[in-house]
C-alpha cells in the first residue's frame, strides 16, 4: 500500500480517517492539496454567509430612501437582530465540527442561507410588508453568522501551525470580503430587473441614493428585492461544491454517523440557539415588537449563558459527550482573555460595518441647526449628503483586504505584539471619530466633516482587520489542536455580538443627540484590552510569551 493511499484511509468517499500535518512527509505528499480545496471552497462560501448576515444595514438604508414606513430606529433594531441572532448561533455552530465534520457543516449552513435570502426577497416586494417580517428574516439571516464560527473551526483542523495564521486570515479575511460584496452588489442589483417578472415590480426612490459610482436620483425604479434574490445565484452552486468538494477529518470529528445524523444534530443545536436568541430578543425589545424587559447589557450575557445552558441539557447521545468534553475550554483563563481581545479587532470590525452606513445615513444625511427659540437642534435634509451606498463599503473592503496581512505577520513576528500596536491606534482612531461625530452632528454643514470621518474609520477597520489575524495566530500558540478549534469558534461568537452592540450604542447615542459617547466608551474598552494583552502575552513574567 503506498504511503498517499495509508494516509488518505477514507471510511467513506470523503470520510478522511488519517490526517497529520506535522508530519512534513505527509503535508508535502498528500495533505496540502486536501487542505487547499477545502480552503477555497469555505472561502467563498463564508463570504456569502457574511453577505446574507450583513445585507440590512445596506437594505434598511434603501427602504428609508423608498419610503418604507418605519422609523430610522426601527432600521436599526433590524441590523441589530440579525447582529444578534448570528452571534448567538456561532455558539452551537463553535461545537458543530467535531459533531457532525467539516463537510457535513458547510454544506448545510450553506444551503441554509438560502431561507432568509428568499424570505428577505419577497418581503421587500411590498411596502406594506409588516416589521416583524423583516425582523425574522434579519434573525434568520442570522445563519450567515453562525456560519464563521464552524468555517474557521474547521480550516484550523486542516493546517498544521506554522501556516494556521496565513490559513486563517484567507478563510477570515477573504471571507470578510462578503461584506464589501454585499455592499458594492447590492445597490447595484438594485438598478436592474434581472430576475424578470418572478421578482415583482419595480419601486420608486423617494430620496436620493446611491452606489459605488456616485448618485442615484430620486424618482428612479429601484428593485430592492434583489437585495434578497441575488445570492441565490450563488448559494446553489456553492452548496454544491461543498458537498462534493469537501472533507471530514474523522481525527477531529469521531464518530459522526451518517450524513442525516450530522444533518439532525446541526439543526437541532441552530433551533435551540434561535430559541434562546429570539426569546431574549423579545424580553429586550421594546413595544410592539417586544416586552422592553432588559437593558442590552443585562439581556446579552443571559442569552449566551441561556444558549449554553440549554445546549448542555437537551443535547442527546454522543452529541451529550462531545459537547460536555469541548465546555472544557470555559476552564482556562486564556479561553476568556482571547476573547475580550478578539472582540476588540473583530466585533469592532463587524459591528461598524453594521452601523456605520446608517450613522453616515443620520449624521451626514441632515443638516443640524440649533434653534435659538427653543434651544434644541433642528434637523432637515441636507442637499451635500454623501450617500451611505456610495462610500460605506469602503472601510469593510480595507478591513477585510489586510486580514491575510495581519495573519502572515503575525506568523513572523508573534500575534500579541501585533495585537498591542493595533489596539494602541484603535484607541487613538476610536476617539478622534468621537469628536468629528459631535461636530458634524452639531453643524449645519456636517459634510464638512465626512472626509476625515471615511479616513478614521477607513483606520479602524484596518487596525481591526489586522487585529483578526493577530489574535487567530496567538489562539493557535496557546491551544492544542483539540481545543483551538472550540475556542477560536467561541471567541467568534463572543465578538460578533459587536454586530448588535455597534448599532445599538451609536443608535442610541444619535437618538440621544451624543454620537461621540459611543466612541469615546469603544476607545475606553481598547485600552483596558490593550493592557489585558500586556500582562498575559508581553511583559516579561507572562505565563505565555507571545513573543
Amino acid at each position: 500500500m503506498s504511503a498517499t493511499t495509508q494516509a488518505v484511509a477514507p471510511t467513506s468517499g470523503r470520510d478522511i480517517a488519517d490526517w497529520r500535518p506535522e508530519d512534513n512527509g505527509f503535508w508535502d505528499s498528500t495533505g496540502k492539496a486536501i487542505a487547499n480545496r477545502n480552503l477555497w471552497i469555505s472561502i467563498p462560501s463564508l463570504l456569502c454567509g457574511f453577505a446574507v448576515w450583513m445585507m440590512w444595514g445596506i437594505i434598511t438604508v434603501q427602504m428609508l430612501n423608498l419610503g418604507f414606513p418605519f422609523k430610522p430606529e426601527e432600521m436599526f433594531t433590524i441590523t441589530a437582530i440579525a447582529g444578534l441572532s448570528g452571534a448567538t448561533l456561532r455558539i452551537p455552530a463553535s461545537f458543530f465540527i467535531r459533531i457532525a465534520g467539516g463537510r457535513n457543516t458547510v454544506f448545510l449552513t450553506t444551503a441554509l442561507l438560502m431561507v432568509p435570502a428568499v424570505l428577505t426577497g419577497i418581503a421587500l416586494q411590498d411596502k406594506s410588508t409588516p416589521l416583524w417580517v423583516f425582523q425574522l428574516a434579519a434573525l434568520l439571516s442570522g445563519i450567515g453568522g453562525g456560519n464563521f464560527a464552524c468555517s474557521m473551526s474547521n480550516i484550523n483542523t486542516f493546517f498544521p501551525k506554522r501556516q494556521q495564521g496565513t490559513a486563517l486570515g484567507l478563510n477570515a479575511g477573504l471571507g470578510n470580503f462578503g461584506v464589501t460584496t454585499m455592499q458594492i452588489l447590492i445597490p447595484l442589483v438594485m438598478t436592474v430587473g434581472i430576475f424578470g417578472s418572478m421578482a415583482g415590480d419595480s419601486m420608486t426612490l423617494v430620496k436620493d441614493s446611491g452606489w459605488i459610482l456616485g448618485k442615484i436620483v430620486a424618482g428612479t425604479p429601484t428593485f430592492i428585492q434583489n437585495a434578497g434574490f441575488v445570492w441565490l445565484l450563488l448559494l446553489v452552486p456553492l452548496a454544491f461544491f461543498g458537498f462534493f468538494g469537501m472533507n471530514n477529518l474523522l481525527v477531529v470529528s469521531p464518530g459522526i454517523g451518517s450524513t442525516a445524523a450530522a444533518f439532525i444534530k446541526i439543526l437541532w443545536l441552530y433551533g435551540l440557539a434561535f430559541f434562546t436568541a429570539g426569546l431574549g430578543l423579545y424580553l429586550y425589545l421594546p413595544a410592539p415588537t417586544g416586552l422592553g424587559l432588559l437593558n442590552m447589557w443585562v439581556a446579552l450575557p443571559l442569552i449566551m449563558v441561556a444558549t449554553l445552558l440549554v445546549m448542555k441539557l437537551a443535547a442527546f447521545g454522543d452529541m451529550k459527550a462531545n459537547i460536555g468534553k469541548q465546555f472544557e475550554i470555559f476552564k482556562n483563563k486564556h479561553t476568556w482573555s482571547m476573547t475580550a481581545l478578539y472582540l476588540v479587532t473583530f466585533g469592532s470590525f463587524i459591528g461598524f460595518a453594521a452601523a456605520v452606513p446608517l450613522a453616515i445615513t443620520v449624521i451626514f444625511g441632515n443638516t443640524h441647526v440649533l434653534d435659538a427659540a427653543t434651544n434644541a437642534w433642528v434637523h432637515a435634509k441636507n442637499p451635500n449628503a454623501p450617500s451611505a451606498l456610495t462610500y460605506a463599503w469602503i472601510g469593510p473592503f480595507v478591513g477585510a483586504l489586510v486580514r491575510p496581512i495581519g495573519g502572515w505577520i503575525s506568523d513572523k513576528v508573534g500575534g500579541s505584539i501585533v495585537t498591542q500596536i493595533i489596539s494602541a491606534v484603535m484607541v487613538a482612531a476610536s476617539g478622534y471619530a468621537g469628536y468629528l461625530m459631535m461636530q458634524a452632528y452639531h453643524s449645519g454643514t456636517p459634510e464638512t466633516y465626512f472626509f476625515q470621518f471615511m479616513v478614521t474609520f477607513v483606520v479602524l477597520f484596518a487596525a481591526s482587520g489586522i487585529g483578526n489575524g493577530s489574535t487567530f495566530r496567538t489562539v493557535g500558540v496557546i491551544f492544542d489542536r483539540t481545543q483551538a478549534g472550540p475556542v477560536l469558534g467561541w471567541t467568534s461568537a463572543v465578538a460578533a455580538y459587536g454586530s448588535f452592540i455597534a448599532p445599538v450604542v451609536i443608535g442610541g447615542q444619535l437618538k440621544a443627540g451624543t454620537p461621540e459617547y459611543a466612541m469615546y466608551g469603544f476607545a475606553a474598552f481598547y485600552a483596558v484590552c490593550l493592557i489585558l494583552n500586556w500582562w498575559f502575552y508581553l511583559r516579561a513574567g507572562s505565563e505565555i510569551k507571545n513573543p
